[in-house]
């Protein structure tokens, strides 16, 4: 399953984004406000990657800029009714530290603001949602953040793109000697996107 992608934009649609990593094209569904957010065309990104799969059209990627914007979709198609089409609707009028404190706060207007929401899902998202965690920070039902609980260590580029390669399918004995190969030589600064070209590169991709 791939988890993340590191490439550069080729383009962009209404719904999708089309991004080449090491030649290859890969097609991934986005929400209004990410792709508003990608940079332009050409230009380096790395999307966290939800893969999903379903009988009629096989495996479909939907893309996010961030490891909170996943997991809260992911959380949200959790809600009864609630699938990718709606999940990336509510995410795209409610970030999840907004939508976190929507739900502590009961505000049912919010939520019903996403496109295809009416006032019944609405509803359920915000009793299904309660107490559970939404992105980094929670919200106490006063509308207070909460402190987040503390996370792992943060992952090296090296490491990250190491993730990446096993991603695209490099073993993972495989994957870190092209990166280690490619931090040699590009140094210790370099960008998570860059070890993974050169180490596709390298691989003759």
């Amino acid at each position: 399953m791939i988890g993340r992608l590191a490439g550069r934009v080729l383009e962009t649609t209404e719904e999708e984004a089309l991004i080449d990593v090491g030649g290859v094209g890969w097609v991934v569904r986005c929400g209004a406000r990410t792709l508003s957010r990608l940079p332009a065309a050409g230009e380096a990104v790395a999307l966290r990657v939800e893969t999903q799969w379903s009988e009629s059209a096989g495996p479909r990627l939907y893309g996010f800029l961030d490891a909170d914007e996943r997991a809260t979709f992911v959380l949200l198609q959790s809600v009864q009714g609630v699938g990718p089409k709606a999940a990336l609707a509510v995410l795209d009028v409610l970030p999840p530290a907004a939508l976190a404190e929507a739900v502590a706060r009961e505000d049912k207007a919010q939520v019903g603001r996403a496109s295809g929401v009416g006032p019944k899902l609405a509803q359920r998202i915000l009793v299904e949602l309660k107490g559970k965690p939404i992105g980094s920070a929670s919200f106490s039902a006063a509308g207070v953040a909460a402190a987040p609980a503390p996370g792992p260590a943060p992952v090296s580029a090296a490491g990250e793109a190491v993730a990446a390669l096993m991603g695209l399918g490099v073993a993972e004995m495989q994957a870190r000697r092209l990166v280690d190969q490619a931090a040699a030589a590009l140094g210790p600064d370099a960008a998570v996107s860059d070890l993974v070209r050169a180490g596709l590169k390298e691989m003759g991709r």
